[in-house]
This record gives structure tokens, C-alpha cells and sequence, in this order.
């Protein structure tokens, strides 16, 4: 099957990437756009996962702030300064943290969150549970559920992006690594909000 140029560029359009990344999803996808593009993420997230024990000294700290009541810091990492300057580098790093203005996570990722945070809200949950009667096998599975949508609204990395609540941003910064082929990372965040 002969796959055009104008498929090619709208594939890449739609996922960001390289041409021939592109064209090669297309001709094994048999020209189908979704089986491409799934094709186009799942070799996405592989590329990721290779490119994430590499180096990141490099970055920038984005700012964005909602009137005079509300400011947002957050410092994105990458592997050298000629990416800190990529515009979809810069885009990503806006939309952060507009992201965490919005989205108020109190932490960057699961792992940050302090055991005690953690058991507290366990211990919440089961009492919570108990009370409505549930049976202690089926508690400890419920408790899993209920810890996986703690983390999804504190934890940055696994909250639905604002601009698009079909992807986590995760996903998105899983997105941007592929689409700029550098190491990208989340660093320190702060936001703070007048009177909060």
C-alpha cells in the first residue's frame, strides 16, 4: 500500500513524530491513522524508558502567575541547554505550570509522599470501610483503589493534564521525551497562592 505524503504529515501532526518514525507506522499499521499512532506511543514510551537513566543538568525554571493572588515555580530538567531553548521544550515547561496552578498537586510523584501521609489515609480509608460494613478481605482491595485516586489528585505525574484529561501528565511528559529525543525531568516545584 503506497501511503502518502499528506498521511505522513498528518500523523506527524497528531503525534509529533519524525517523519520516517512516521511513515514507518503508517506502512505497518497498513495505512490505518489509530493503529499508527498506537504503534507511534507504544515505540514512544520504549524510547522514553531508554533515555531515562540518562544525565539531566540542564533546564529551566518556568513561572506563571494568575493575577496578583496566585504564582507557580517549577523547574524542568533536560540533558543539554540547546533543548532548554527548543520551543516544544519551552511549551511543555508553560504548560506545567499552568498545570500546577490549576491542579495544586502537592507532590511531583508517589514516591515523594511521606509514609505517614500515606498510613494516615489507610487508616482513614479502613475505618471508613469498616464502618460500612465491608469485609476485611474485601477492605485491603478497596484500600488500593481508593490509595491509587489519593495519589491521582496529589501527585503530579499522575493527575489528568488540564488541556487534555485523556492523558496523565505522565503521559505527556512521556510525549515530550519522544518528541524531543532528550531525557526530560520534573524537578522542584512550588506554587503558592495568597492566603492559602
Amino acid at each position: 500500500m503506497a501511503i502518502s505524503a499528506g498521511d505522513v504529515a498528518k500523523l506527524r501532526e497528531m503525534s509529533g513524530a519524525g517523519m520516517m518514525d512516521a511513515k514507518r507506522a503508517l506502512e505497518e499499521a497498513g495505512g490505518d491513522m489509530e493503529k499508527a499512532i498506537d504503534a507511534l506511543r507504544v515505540a514512544g514510551a520504549a524510547k522514553a524508558a531508554k533515555k531515562s537513566d540518562r544525565v539531566t543538568a540542564e533546564g529551566k525554571v518556568f513561572a506563571y502567575t494568575h493575577g496578583d493572588k496566585l504564582a507557580v515555580l517549577v523547574e524542568v530538567m533536560c540533558e543539554t541547554d540547546f533543548v532548554a531553548r527548543n520551543e516544544k521544550f519551552v511549551a511543555f515547561g508553560q504548560d506545567l505550570a499552568m498545570h500546577i496552578a490549576a491542579s495544586a498537586p502537592q507532590y511531583v510523584s508517589r514516591d515523594q509522599v511521606p509514609a505517614d501521609v500515606i498510613d494516615r489515609e489507610k487508616a482513614v480509608y479502613r475505618e471508613q470501610l469498616s464502618q460500612e460494613g465491608k469485609p476485611a478481605e474485601m477492605i485491603e482491595k478497596i484500600l488500593d483503589g481508593k490509595l491509587n485516586k489519593f495519589f491521582a489528585d496529589i501527585c503530579l505525574l499522575e493527575q489528568q493534564f488540564i488541556k487534555d484529561d485523556e492523558k496523565t501528565i505522565q503521559a505527556l511528559l512521556t510525549e515530550n521525551i519522544t518528541a524531543i529525543g532528550e531525557n526530560l525531568r520534573i524537578g522542584r516545584m512550588v506554587r503558592m497562592q495568597l492566603g492559602a
